[in-house]
Order: C-alpha cells, then structure tokens, then sequence
C-alpha cells in the first residue's frame, strides 16, 4: 500500500487533487456501470423511449389482425365472459375466413356460468324431464373445445404472484431445450400460473403467457419472450404462435454466463437482453389491424382482414383494464403489443442491446473523461462549453445512427454523465480555489477598502490593473482641528500619540464604510474618501452627507470617554474637532499608479474644490461645508444654510457653498428657522451692497438666542463689509469672494 500512497501523492503533487479527485470519480463511474442499479438503467430506457418516439418501427407489411372485444360488442352481446358457445362461433368463422392462428389474449380459467348442466341446476320452474335433457346436452366448454381442436388455437394464460391451485401435470406443456449454460436463473419468475378449464387445453394446439411486465415507471418496454410460471417453463403468447405456425416442436433457448442471448424456432431466430426479453421496436398504434368481435360473429368481416393472418382475440375496452403504456403510446391495448411484437419478429424489425455496446460506452466515457481532466483547467469556459458540445452532439449522433440504421441501443447517458460529473469536479475544484483567493484579496483590503470595493476585487481580481472611468461622485476630505497643537502634548510620547490617532481614524472610517463609502487614503490626521465608486450608488450625496454627520458624532462620543479618562487619570483633556468638506461632480476613478504598483483613487476638479471647502470649515464656523451640487440633492433631507459665494484659488467659476448644520428634525425646528432667515436677509443686503443693512442684520442676528453658532461667520462678513466701506467692490463685482489660500 505504501506504493499506492507514494503514487498518489505524485499524481497530486503533478496534476492536482482536484484531478486526482477526477480519476477517481472515472474509476467509481465505471464500477457504477457494471452494478447497472435502476435509476441509471431507468435513465438509459428513457433515452432509448426518445429514440422509438422519433423513429418508431415503419410496418412493411401487416401480418396480424386483432379481434377486439370492444364497447360494440360489449353493447351487442352483453357484459364479458360472454358464452363460450359465442367464442366457439368467432373461432369457427375466423377459421372458414383463411385465419392461419389465433391466439387469445384472455384465460377461460373456469367452466362456462351458462354451461346447461348449471342453467338446468339453477332454473326453478322447469320439469324433470327438461333437466334432464339440459344435463345431457354438451356443455359450452366442450362446443368450444371442439372449435379449437379444429383450429390452430393458442390459449393465453397468466404468470401469478402467488400459487393459486396445485397444476394438473397430465395436461400438455411446450418443449423447451438449452444451447449453453442453463437459462432458468436468468428468466422471469412468477410463483403461480392462472391455467384454462382442462377441456379447453388439452384442445389447443399450444398456450403461452399473455403476461407483460411493466418496468419501474410503468411504461413497456421489453416482453419476456420465455418465462418460468410455477416451477414450469412457459414460452409468451406471441412466441407460441410463432411456434405454431413454424411447425417448431421444441423452443431453443441459446445462452451463456451472462444470461440468454437468443430464442431460436425453425427458420427463425429472435434475439433477447439476458433476461429473455424482447426489446420491441413500437410501430404506432395502428387502428387498421382491429376488427370487432360482433362483425366477425355477423359475419360481416371482409376476407382479406382474416385470410393468411395471425389473429389474436383480445380487448381495447377501458372497463376490462387491459390498457398499457408505451414509448409510442400512452394508452396502447395489451393485446396490440402482442401484436406488435409478432410483426417485429416476423419482420426481423427489433431492437436489440448488443453485448459489445457496454465496451463502446466503457471506452466512449475513458476517453472523454481523461480528455476533459487533462485539457479542461486549460481552456475557458465558452471553449470548455463549445467542445464539451461537439463531444456531446458525437456520443448522441453516434448512439442515434446506430438505433436508426442497425436497431441497436447503445447508451450515450453513461459516457455523457460520467464526463458531466468530471467536468463539474473540476468546476467545483475551480470554484473552491477562487473562493480562497477572494479570502486571501478580503483579508489583505478590508483594512483599506470599503466591503463594497473588497467584495468587487474578490469577484473581479481581473479589476486590479491600471485604468479609469469617467463618473459623478461625491467627494470628501476631513481634517482633525489643531492637530499641531495636540501632537506637541505627546512630543515624549509617540505612542501615545499613534494611539490617539488609531482612536481617532477608526470610528470616522467606520462611519464612511457603513454608509457605503470608499477609504481613498489617509494622510495623517486626514481622511479622503468617495462615493458611487466602484459600485453605482444612487444616493451618493445623501449617504456621504450622513456620513458627514455620523463622524461628528462618533467625535463628539469619543470627546466624552477621552474627558472622563482625563479626569480619572489627572492628565490634560484637549477635545478633538474635525472639518470636513464635501463636493459633487465629475470625476476620474480607476487603478492610479505605475505598473507595479497602483491604488484605486479618485482625481478631477470636483475633487480638488472638496480639498478646499474642508479647510474653509473653521473660518466658517461649521464643521461641515459642502459644495452646490451636493446640497442641492439633499436639500430635502438635511438643514441646509448657504454660507458663501466664493472663488477657490485657481478656478474661474465661483461656487456656491452651504452648511449642513443637520437633519430633517433640525430643518424643521423654529431655531433653524431663524437662523436661515437672518442669514438670508445679511447675505441679501450684503450682495446688493446695502452694507447698512447688512450690518443691521449682523446685529440682530447677535442679539438673537441663536447667535453663538453663527458668531464666526457674523464675525467674517462683518469684516468684509468695513473693508468695502473703506474701499467698496468694483462696479462688477458679483458677490463672490475670492479665496486667497488653498
């Protein structure tokens, strides 16, 4: 065993597990084969049933009439069993018509109810005398015996799943010899065997079993041509007929190990599956064969539907339950494929399993198993699909031709199947690979990528290459307030320091990843992040908005816990405060770098005017300015205030700028109310150059409950506006301020 394990873990350590794994599959494919169980035989049978469905058996010549007992003779001559005597007459017309055979798909299993020795026992009001002519007469059974032994009559009989009486050995039995190896354990069983009244068999020129077996699914398919009935071997109906009109004595069964191969009668040779059934090759129903058992009884019948034929008596009747299915019909009369399988037989028209088309599947599965372990981690996955298509047209081409020119069912589902299972191993194994590179690409980015980006590079490692894409976006950067200041605290301590700011970045980072923001970098004690990239965002400007928010926030939280700590170790507590500015607009986003190393980022004018709104935040007084196309979509949702009619340094269009001051709650409340409108009326006064008026607002606006948020920018209009009374605008100026730093 050790060499096994050794050249195991070669072929792993060549090839891989995954087609290690494949050759496996392949062996245990094969081993499933050979067992054969019913749902794959089942699977196999269906394929077969499509192939008789598109091709059914042309008839060539009709050599079988059947006498069917039909709902017009049921309405003529009344409910089934009908008198023998009637049976007698059919016999004896079908026989004066040139009937070669006639076989009954029917058993007569007890006496006639109508016999005159039982009327004369049940009649009441009838003379001795009369009763005693009635028991002399001949019985119904005897007429028709009589009928048949001037005929060539085949009686049916039936296979039972139980004993039903001990069998009479003196009546006569079909002679049966074995070419081979002995074929009784290959045969169907049945423990009991449904006879006709004695009188009636020891008359007929020969009996077989009418049985046909369905399979699982109720369809049939094959019919036993040679059965064993308690303990006896039994030739079918159609077999027995055959017998008959080719004057064969005794039945030949040819077999070998693996069971029956063929039944032989003089002149004729019928090949059969292991089991000693015949693969029937189904016609479609044909009406034509059928004549009803009253016209014949009429006599009505034209001579070419009985003369030189093989008659069979049976009934298409739904009430007496003789109805099968077939892969050519669904509702096909049982007396019909007895029928059917006499004219394949006489024809030579029947499908056969030959024994080498297990050794065609075997090689046809071998070979494309090893092909698609070997080529198919090379090609892509149209490729892979195209050629394993082609593969597939050619094992079921392959399998059609053979049935449609030469009757013979090889099975394409095993190669087919066991090729798929290959195939979907390796997809499997592709799978599971992919899944750990896609943890290997999480584990590395979530610390600097939003889930949403992570996710995409997972899906998409193709994505990591250089390139971008023109989309809008809005675009953040915040910023800690007094930074240097609070770095000279920890001069002494650089950890302290790096602590605080670990403290500081990752509530403000979690708020951007939790509403669905991209982290584009850090840069010390700020952060610049973006959204409706990579993935679409069609709210991108309110959730970068409430990411706003959330951030001071979070701060506002931290400042708390830092103040308490303060307190409780006696050290100095200096708050933090951000400024964070937000812009809308064009941008370019996409892999930014070299070849060798690169970042997902984000670059345009919308992302330079969002660099210079945040550092406008402490001159405004309000911790978050956002630019015009920002505010504009989330006017709705947030308290917005317009601060500013500015010019950045650089540009030649000015920009409106506002204050997100809060939410819906906040731009409902009478506070907001005020605020806006004083800042309305100053901001009016101001760009008409009404600097009195402006002023006058300034001023009430400090008087007023509400001034400590708006002290700052009270304080920089006020400025401005003694500025331009010393020395006023030019006649163009516009309202807009140009920004002298970036």
């Amino acid at each position: 065993m050790k060499w096994l394990r050794a050249i195991r873990r070669w072929f792993a350590r060549r090839f891989g597990y995954a087609r290690l794994a494949c050759v496996a599959l392949l062996i245990g494919s094969a081993a499933l084969r050979i067992w054969d169980p019913a749902p794959v035989e089942e699977l196999r049978v269906r394929v077969f049933d499509a192939f008789q469905r598109f091709e059914p058996r042309q008839k060539t010549i009709h050599p079988v009439t059947i006498v069917d007992i039909d709902e017009k003779s049921l309405a003529k001559l009344g409910q089934w069993p009908w008198p023998r005597t009637a049976i007698a007459d059919i016999i004896i017309n079908l026989t004066n018509l040139g009937a070669v055979a006639i076989g009954f798909d029917v058993v007569f299993s007890e006496p006639d109810r109508l016999n005159p020795d039982k009327v004369a026992a049940q009649m009441r009001f009838i003379d001795e005398v009369t009763r005693k002519r009635l028991r002399e007469l001949p019985t119904n059974d005897e007429i028709l015996s009589n009928a048949i032994r001037r005929s060539r009559v085949v009686l049916g009989e039936t296979g039972l799943a139980q004993v039903r009486s001990e069998l009479d050995e003196t009546l006569p039995t079909t002679g049966f010899a074995t070419l081979g190896e002995p074929a009784e354990p290959f045969l169907y069983q049945f423990a009991g065997l449904l006879r006709n009244v004695p009188v009636l068999e020891r008359a007929a020129a020969g009996r077989g079993l009418f049985t046909i077996k369905t399979e699982r699914d109720g369809i049939v398919r094959r019919v036993p041509m040679v059965m064993r009935a308690q303990g006896m071997m039994m030739p079918s109906l159609s077999l027995e007929i055959l017998r008959i009109v080719t004057g064969t004595q005794t039945v030949l069964i040819k077999s070998d190990k693996g069971g029956v191969k063929s039944i032989a009668l003089r002149g004729l040779e019928i090949p059969t599956d292991r089991n000693g059934q015949l693969w029937v090759h189904f016609a479609r129903q044909d009406p034509s064969i059928y004549v009803s058992a009253s016209d014949v009884l009429e006599g009505t019948v034209p001579v070419d539907k009985i003369s030189g034929k093989l008659v069979l008596i049976g009934t298409s009747a739904v009430g007496l339950n003789d109805i099968k299915t077939t892969p050519a019909s669904s509702a096909m009369p049982g007396v019909e494929i007895h029928a059917q399988l006499l004219e394949s037989a006489l024809t030579g028209a029947v499908v056969q399993q030959p024994s080498y088309g297990i050794v065609l599947e075997f090689l046809g599965a071998i070979i494309m198993g090893l092909l698609v372990i070997a080529f198919a981690p090379r090609f892509g996955p149209v490729t892979l699909v195209t050629v394993g298509g082609m593969f597939a047209s050619v094992l079921v081409g392959t399998s059609w031709f053979f049935f449609k020119e030469h009757r013979l069912l090889i099975d394409f589902t095993y190669p087919l199947m066991s090729t798929t299972a290959i195939y979907l191993t390796l997809i499997f194994a592709s799978f599971v690979r992919e899944q750990q590179q896609r943890r290997q690409i999480r584990s590395q980015f979530v610390q600097y990528m939003s889930p949403a980006l992570v996710e995409q590079l997972a899906l998409s490692p193709e994505k990591l290459v250089l390139g971008g894409e023109e989309r809008e976006m809005t675009i953040m950067f915040s910023d800690m307030r007094g930074f240097t200041s609070i770095s000279e605290t920890y001069k002494s301590d650089p950890q302290g320091l790096t602590a605080l700011m670990n403290r500081f970045l990752t509530p403000l980072s979690n708020a951007i990843l939790a509403r669905k923001g991209t982290i584009d970098k850090y840069m010390g004690d700020a952060i610049m992040a973006f959204w409706n990239a990579p993935l679409d965002d069609r709210d991108h400007q309110l959730n970068a908005c409430e990411a706003a928010l959330d951030m001071l926030e979070r701060v506002d939280r931290l400042n708390q816990t830092r103040e308490e700590e303060a307190k409780e170790g006696g050290h100095i507590y200096v708050p933090l405060n951000i400024g964070v500015g937000l812009n809308t607009g064009p941008c370019v986003v996409g892999n930014m770098g070299s070849d060798v190393r690169f970042d997902y980022s984000v670059f345009g004018d919308s992302v330079n005017l969002a660099s210079r709104l945040e550092g406008q935040s402490k001159e405004y007084g309000f911790p978050i300015i956002v630019g015009s196309k920002t505010a504009l979509a989330v006017k709705e949702k947030f308290a917005i205030l317009e601060l500013d009619f500015i010019m950045v340094k650089g540009k030649k269009e000015p920009e409106v700028i506002y204050a997100i001051a809060g939410r819906e709650d906040v731009a409902a409340s009478g506070r907001f109310q005020r605020l806006r409108n004083l800042t309305i009326e100053m901001l009016a006064c101001y760009r008409s150059r009404d600097w009195d008026g402006a002023l006058a607002a300034i001023e009430r606006g400090r008087r007023s409950d509400d001034a400590q948020s708006l002290q700052y920018l009270y304080g920089l209009y006020e400025a401005r506006i003694r500025n331009f009374q010393k020395e006023p605008p030019p006649d163009d100026w516009d309202g807009a301020f140009a920004l002298t730093t970036k």
